[in-house]
């Protein structure tokens, strides 16, 4: 039997597909999150199909859909999230040293979970700044910035003697600014807050306009389910918040590169304290976000809750020179519900009848025929962002195409999104009533009814 391989997975807060460098970044230097890239694999469409923390986080470390495992919204959920299936629970029973360092934020609570050796987390977000940490069911307060304790916690763990192979889910909370949040989930916004040293990077630097970063007015055109909701936003509570991070601003842009600079500088930390104790090689790397970010794509801000494409694309790269060879580059639609799989696979486990992704084994040895041709993605409106009450959807992703339906908005579908995405990347023409498009709509919908199903089990 080969070795059992160590696992590290690096997962940031509400990273875009594009905000960092390999991701295409215009001006972001992560020249250590690439080395993952440049040597092993960067899947072009990863996608989160619950584009909102709490959810998503679930369904990395479980392999489900929202809907199955029931985390579908950011309240305290402390009760549920202490019951999940996570895959560190199978890897525990396949002799692994597992450990958690970072955000949990599945329930509010920092408090060890089920599934870990060694605990390290914060009650809800946590602070950018001196932040109290939960170290195994103890809080210890602690000065400094939290990227750099969290990456030093990171680099201690791997360099450690350890008699067992090991897994490290190590989430930072960069790039999420400073927020407080209440029982109901609602938020105060405290802005972004690079490390000092960082503050000023990338000063004077400009991330080019796309052409669906659009007025409100202008959206609604087509998309009119978004009618009530830009209103909403107009209002002086909901101002207040979003000037406080600079929301669609060029300068909130700015800030969150300058705060992936100390979370590059902690992956480049992990390489050499991996390469140091010879265990680089025997660890597979994966770095990812736990849901998209708009900068005012289709006049959305700072939402990251939506199935377009800005919301749902995930940054993923990994590597493991076992399995992948450097410089892979895969096209198909890959979800974040295949990380769980896929580790237990390369454990030498096999994934339980409850998992709903799929390994990417075959996807690492360059065997793409056969793969998934959509997914769903499913969100329930909550109370966070007043202006988004009732905006809960189904959508289902196809290669080509996206069908988005309004549950709460319109009769029989009326609002619902049609979007063809090989002539329409940017999804500024709503095809839903053109008449070519009857019969793609028709299988979209019959699609998304079947995809429901089998995510609820049914």
């Amino acid at each position: 039997m080969a070795k059992q391989p160590n696992f590290l997975v690096i997962l940031i807060d509400d990273l875009r597909f594009d905000e960092f460098g390999a991701g295409g970044h215009p001006y972001m230097k992560t020249p250590h999150i690439d080395r993952i890239a440049n040597e092993g694999a960067l899947f072009e469409r990863a996608f989160h199909t619950t584009p909102i923390c709490s959810p998503n986080r679930a369904s990395i470390l479980t392999g489900q859909y929202a809907s199955r495992h029931g985390i579908i919204d950011n309240v305290a959920r402390d009760a549920a999230s202490h019951r999940l299936p996570n895959y560190h629970l199978a890897l525990q029973k396949l002799g692994y040293e597992t450990a958690h360092i970072g955000k949990w934020h599945m329930g509010n609570d920092g408090k060890p979970r089920p599934g870990y050796d060694y605990w390290v987390a914060y009650d809800g977000h946590g602070r950018l700044n001196d932040p109290n940490l939960n170290e195994n069911g103890t809080y210890v307060q602690h000065r400094g910035y939290v990227t750099d304790i969290m990456n030093r916690m990171a680099v201690d763990f791997v360099t450690k003697t350890h008699d067992r192979p090991w897994s490290l889910f190590f989430a930072h909370k960069a790039v999420h600014p400073d927020a407080e949040q209440a029982a109901d989930g609602t938020f105060r916004m405290d802005g972004y807050r690079p490390a000092e040293r960082h503050k000023d990077l990338y000063r004077g630097c400009v991330f080019p306009r796309k052409p669906n970063m659009l007025a409100p007015a202008q959206v609604v055109q087509q998309k009119p389910a978004w009618t009530e909701a830009f209103a909403l936003k107009e209002s002086d509570a909901a101002r207040t918040m979003l000037d406080a991070i600079h929301a669609g601003e060029q300068e909130e842009i700015r800030l969150r590169a300058c705060m992936m600079a100390a979370v590059d500088e902690g992956v480049g930390m992990l390489f050499d304290a991996l390469a140091s104790t010879g265990q680089l090689d025997d660890t597979c790397i994966v770095f990812l976000g736990d849901n998209g970010y708009f900068f005012g794509e289709h006049g959305l801000g700072p939402e990251r809750r939506f199935a377009y494409e800005e919301g749902i694309r995930c940054p993923f790269v990994a590597r493991f020179p076992r399995t992948i060879t450097a410089g892979t580059r895969v096209d198909r639609l890959v979800m974040c519900q295949d990380l769980a799989p896929t580790l237990i696979e390369l454990a030498g486990g096999t994934p339980g009848t409850q998992i709903q992704g799929r390994s990417l084994l075959p996807l690492f040895a360059g065997k793409q025929d056969d793969w998934r041709k959509s997914f769903l993605i499913e969100y329930w409106a909550e109370n966070a962002y007043p202006w988004l009450v009732g905006m809960t959807y189904k959508a289902v992703r196809t290669d080509r195409c996206k069908y988005i339906h309004w549950v709460n908005r319109g009769a029989n579908g009326e609002l619902d999104e049609l979007y063809d995405l090989e002539r329409d990347p940017f999804e500024l023409q709503n095809v839903l009533r053109q008449p070519a498009y009857a019969d793609t709509r028709e299988a979209l919908q019959a699609e998304l009814r079947d995809l429901g199903s089998s995510a609820l089990g049914l």
